[in-house]
């Protein structure tokens, strides 16, 4: 039996459950100018994955640069969810949003 597909399916799920709360408590407490980060981070797990040979590890770091370059989507977008009320605004931050 070959275990390669569940495996990467299983991380790959994983991983994108892991970066919801990345994504929120990022937004929280540095706001949307975090985003150079995930840009980073998405180009170094990227090229990271395009170095190594190992057939489950490398669709793995895939993976994760990946849901860092959608995190830079999702982070504008979570300033848009707090400015609904939809999640708690950090009152340090109170000026950078919309709706106060």
């Amino acid at each position: 039996m070959n275990f390669t597909g569940l495996i990467i399916a299983v991380t790959t799920f994983l991983v994108i459950g892991l970066f919801h709360p990345i994504v929120i408590k990022s937004e929280y407490h540095f706001g949307t100018k975090c985003w150079w980060a995930f840009a980073l981070s998405g180009i170094i797990f990227i090229a990271a994955s395009l170095a190594v040979e190992n057939g489950i590890l490398s669709p793995v770091l895939g993976v994760i640069g990946c849901s860092c370059f959608w995190s830079i989507l999702e982070i504008f977008e979570q300033k848009k969810r707090v400015e609904k009320g939809w999640f708690p605004m950090n009152p340090k931050r109170r000026k950078e949003y919309q709706n106060k």
